[in-house]
């Protein structure tokens, strides 16, 4: 059963990147060959871009992995894994594309190896079409080291869309065996905050942004900052961070050339009132990323505000290469819940 080829359709159910992600990740942790065929066929660039190919190269480079289509736009792979081998590797995109999706598919493996990694990823480090570091650093990172490993990171330099240049330094000291757990209650929300991310642009623009927050989200306490950084290029990005008993969970805007800034803030508002009316712990995002180390632990649940066509199929594709037990279930209109195991 080990050395049978698992075979993905790049283009079932959601029909993006994390496809590809996900089966790399699982393929290297479960030591079966991945044909994947059809990547990412319904999108408007088809086929693997930068980025995949950045992450697809970072897995081989780790697993010391045979692969055959490494290249840009191609539409179909074969990816045999060795042995995941720890230690210092230096992952660049030469792109905005996404260092947090790039680790993504190497950190469930490295944090199952027998050796501790330092990971240097150089891209895109807020972009809107992935979870910025900061969402890493403060909601993800904090679950998955709850479960076993010890997962820092360390930010050196920001890269927005579509300029990139950013550094993101991680650090892994792995374990054995993930410990199991349950995520069914956030408890009372103990701070939040409203931080605007402001680059080569006017203050004004964040000031504006977390002003409008400030209006209208109805959070007592609510403290609000804007932040000036350096980076290559332009960007801005607004955040919503609402820390919980349990659970910590970030809404992130992104700012656009000619969209008014409380449009922005507005998009993040309403996003961060339907995850408070809720009740649930697990936002979407938080919920996708939550699936393999859960899978990985042997079992684990969650309740989530949202079930997303992203989650629905990262299922679909953790149940091709591990015969699991993953039930979906609503508890309400809100809420649903997500019992592994």
């Amino acid at each position: 059963m080990k050395d049978e080829t698992v075979t993905i359709d790049g283009s079932m159910g959601e029909g993006g990147g994390q496809i590809l992600r996900t089966s790399l990740a699982l393929s290297m942790i479960m030591g079966r060959p991945l044909k994947m065929e059809r990547i990412r066929a319904g999108r408007k660039k088809s086929g693997l871009q930068r980025q995949h190919l950045v992450a697809l190269k970072a897995a081989q480079e780790i697993s010391a992995a045979t692969v055959q289509g490494a290249e840009i736009g191609s539409s179909e792979i074969h990816f045999a894994p060795g042995r995941v081998t720890g230690g210092t590797y230096k992952f660049s995109i030469g792109s905005a594309g996404s260092v947090t999706l790039v680790l993504q598919t190497v950190l469930p493996a490295l944090m199952l190896a027998g050796e501790s990694s330092h990971l240097t990823l150089e891209g895109g480090t807020h972009n809107p079409w992935a979870p910025p570091v900061d969402f890493l650093e403060r909601v993800f990172l904090p679950v998955l080291n709850r479960m076993g490993p010890m997962v820092t990171s360390s930010l050196e330099r920001y890269g927005f869309y579509p300029a990139g240049g950013g550094c993101l330094h991680v650090n892994i000291e792995p374990v054995r065996e993930l410990a199991r757990i349950d995520l069914s209650e956030r408890g009372q929300i103990r701070e939040s905050k409203a931080t605007a991310i402001v680059a080569c642009l006017p203050e004004s623009i964040g000031l504006r942004e977390v002003s409008f927050v400030k209006d209208k989200l109805d959070l007592d306490g609510l403290h609000v900052a804007v932040n000036q950084v350096v980076s290559p290029g332009p960007g801005n990005v607004l955040f919503i961070e609402i820390v919980c008993d349990g659970i910590t969970e970030m809404i992130t805007s992104f700012g656009k050339r000619g969209v008014a800034s409380e449009t922005v803030a507005m998009d993040a508002v309403k996003e961060a009132r339907h995850f408070i009316a809720s009740g649930a712990p697990v936002g979407p995002y938080l919920a996708d990323q939550l699936l393999i180390p859960m899978t990985l632990a042997k079992g684990g649940s969650f309740r989530t505000c949202q079930l997303t066509q992203h989650t629905l199929t990262n299922i679909d594709v953790i149940k091709r290469f591990i015969d699991v037990n993953i039930e979906v279930s609503p508890i309400d209109d809100k809420i649903w819940h997500i019992e592994i195991g």
